[in-house]
């Protein structure tokens, strides 16, 4: 069975230059997804909810594999970034932040195979964001993307980059700040740390 790296696939919306803004047009995909407020680096909630995330993902890939449907590799983290009023969103007060975290997962998981890696996972560990989460389709449109490089502290300027290039591109600003975290912090320099910033328009 043929494993299947959807970074590699999609290429184009999980590994764009890293040198310019480009406009991509992302369809509809299947995510695990949980709501949530505070500041990343600090809630509680923001932890349990990546805990439940990634044993669900990876039951569902062992699942699948061992079942003999799909082998695939399990997708990076993504989050979704606002405020109620985004001219407020700042940097400085995280713990305002609302957000959705996400992981892409194929086409072909099924209400009825997610539901069973819920229910396996949950089983194996106690996982108080397990109730929170959805499998859920989400898709963005015409969108502007960078890969950035760097601490995600200093993410700041590129972002303003992407709106400039949004507003002189004659669109608007629409929809939430979304971001793809394609490197382990935990393993990775903060300086080397690979993120693809998105932002909707019209």
């Amino acid at each position: 069975m043929e494993k299947v790296d959807f970074k590699k696939e999609l290429k184009h919306l999980y590994n764009p230059s890293k040198k310019e803004i480009v406009t991509v047009d992302v369809p509809e995909m299947n995510f695990l997804m949980i709501d949530g407020k505070g500041d990343p680096n600090t809630a509680k909630e923001y932890q349990d909810a990546l805990e439940a995330m990634y044993s669900v993902a990876y039951t569902l890939k062992f699942m699948l594999k061992g079942e003999g449907k799909a082998d695939f590799v399990v997708m990076p983290l993504e989050g979704l970034w606002w405020v109620p009023d985004m001219e407020f969103f700042s940097e400085k007060d995280k713990g305002s932040w609302l957000w959705t975290s996400m992981i892409m997962q194929p086409e072909h998981v099924t209400k009825e195979d997610y539901e069973r890696a819920v229910k396996e996972a949950g089983e194996k560990k106690d996982l108080p964001s397990l109730p929170k989460m959805r499998l859920e389709k989400y898709g963005e449109g015409l969108s502007a993307q960078i890969m950035y490089i760097g601490p995600f502290a200093d993410e700041g300027p590129t972002i303003e980059r992407i709106h400039k290039y949004i507003i002189e591109s004659k669109h608007e600003l629409r929809g939430k700040h979304h971001e793809i975290y394609l490197s382990d912090p935990r393993r990775t320099k903060p300086e080397r740390l690979k993120t693809v910033i998105r932002q909707p328009m019209e």
